[in-house]
């Protein structure tokens, strides 16, 4: 038996979804991330969040409709022809919030929020009893149905529900009223867990499973990340059948956020079969773009889009990344738009700063040469680096402009010392 050798990001055998099913992703990064507190996206933020998920290749983008506020920029989108996202919109269970989705051109499919959990239906909403909310939500749906619209049914704090009690009954007929309705599984507090032998409400696999049972065609998962399992269950949902997952860029939402856009199609497109259809290029400028626009802060080692992603520093992991990028980076920088950092700091090793003393040369004197990391100066340079750290002078790395410094210090002003000291010897 022959060994396996995994030395290239090709080597590695990606996953294959059961079924070889096809999966897609409706964005509400406009819809439900801007309901994240001190959070204002205006509108010319929401017709550029609109280009970067038309350049990336999602399916499907989620807008309320209410104001002037939410429908100009939906017609500034419109005016820009594109075919996908396709715009969709959203509303309570009642026939005056389709009316406003109805008033919209252009747009032919709205999400129907229907509370199914008991806190929800008595304490938010102040119905009497669970059959007055069940006709509602029907009423609603009939009547998005007969003036012509697609549906997705979102079954808010499902997770916490009573599943075989009233949410599977009212999701059969809500599918004998629209037999192709994408009914959205709402993990509402972020209870869902990915695991399948897991007790309901919580199991995302249970949920799907026995919805696919009840004849949907189409689900959507929409996973709230309270206790941090939003990722891993939206991705249990695609293995047991769901379709859909509904997400947010950079998982921005109320309290800890939502699903983020990033991390699933991160995973689709590297660790998955069949997902070229997604272009991650763009995904360092969209973060850039949220972070210095509309102010959300990004932590310096948050997956995917943190400035750290693809900064090294330490000995072990430079010397690793500058002999073979596949040692310790799991992606290429360049799948998401990004370029590679190599920083010295309390943790680096000569390796890092002989690469960085070559770039620093051949900048200087335009002109490539090799160092040995045995080199005395390199002994030098570093030395006079850990100095620093050791006083405890300094809590940040040496920058690229203090790092040539030290080039010109150790082998600029070595090579002029040591030509005067030739052409002394030559006179003499």
């Amino acid at each position: 038996m022959e060994n396996t050798i995994y030395k290239t990001y090709d080597d590695l055998p990606k996953i294959v979804l059961p079924e070889g099913r096809e999966v897609f992703i409706s964005d509400s990064t406009i819809r439900d991330g801007s309901q994240m507190p001190g959070v204002v996206i205006k509108r010319k933020h929401r017709l550029k969040i609109y280009e970067f998920l038309h350049e990336i290749g999602v399916e499907k983008l989620e807008t309320f409709v209410y104001h002037e506020r939410d429908r100009d920029p939906i017609a500034d989108m419109q005016d820009l022809g594109y075919e996908y996202p396709e715009i969709t919109g959203w509303a309570r269970a009642l026939p005056a919030d389709i009316d406003f989705v109805l008033d919209v051109n252009g747009i032919n499919e709205t999400g129907i929020l229907m509370s199914v959990s008991d806190s929800h239906i008595f304490d938010k909403m102040q119905l009497g009893s669970r059959e007055e909310a069940r006709e509602r939500y029907l009423d609603a749906i009939q009547y998005a149905v007969d003036h012509g619209l697609r549906t997705r049914a979102h079954l808010e704090d499902m997770t916490r529900a009573d599943l075989h009690g009233f949410v599977y009954p009212l999701t059969k007929e809500i599918l004998e009223i629209d037999p192709e309705c994408t009914i959205r599984i709402c993990d509402t507090l972020g209870f869902a867990v990915p695991f399948a032998d897991m007790c309901e409400p919580y199991s995302i696999p249970k949920i799907v499973t026995r919805i696919k049972e009840l004849g949907a065609k189409n689900v959507e998962t929409h996973i709230h990340d309270d206790f941090g399992m939003s990722v891993s269950s939206a991705i249990a949902g695609y293995w047991y059948g769901a379709n859909w997952s509904s997400l947010t860029f950079l998982g921005i939402g109320e309290r800890s956020g939502n699903t983020e856009l990033e991390k699933i199609l991160l995973f689709l497109a590297r660790r998955v079969e069949g997902f070229e259809k997604y272009d991650l290029s763009c995904m360092a400028r969209f973060a850039e773009y949220m972070e210095h626009h509309i102010g959300i802060r990004i932590p310096r080692n948050k997956s995917i889009v943190g400035r750290n992603v693809f900064v090294h520093e330490s000995g072990i992991h430079t010397a690793g990344v500058i002999r073979n990028p596949f040692t310790y980076e799991p992606y290429p920088p360049e799948v998401i738009g990004a370029e590679r950092q190599l920083l010295i700091g309390d943790s680096s090793g000569r390796e890092v700063i002989r690469h960085k003393v070559e770039e620093a040369l051949c900048e200087l004197m335009q002109l490539k040469v090799s160092i040995d990391k045995g080199d005395t100066r390199i002994t030098g340079i570093q030395k006079e680096i850990q100095r620093i750290y050791d006083a405890e002078e300094r809590v940040s790395c040496i920058s690229d402009e203090e790092l040539t410094r030290y080039v010109e210090k150790y082998f600029m002003l070595n090579m002029i010392v040591d030509g005067e000291e030739l052409r002394d010897s030559e006179e003499g």
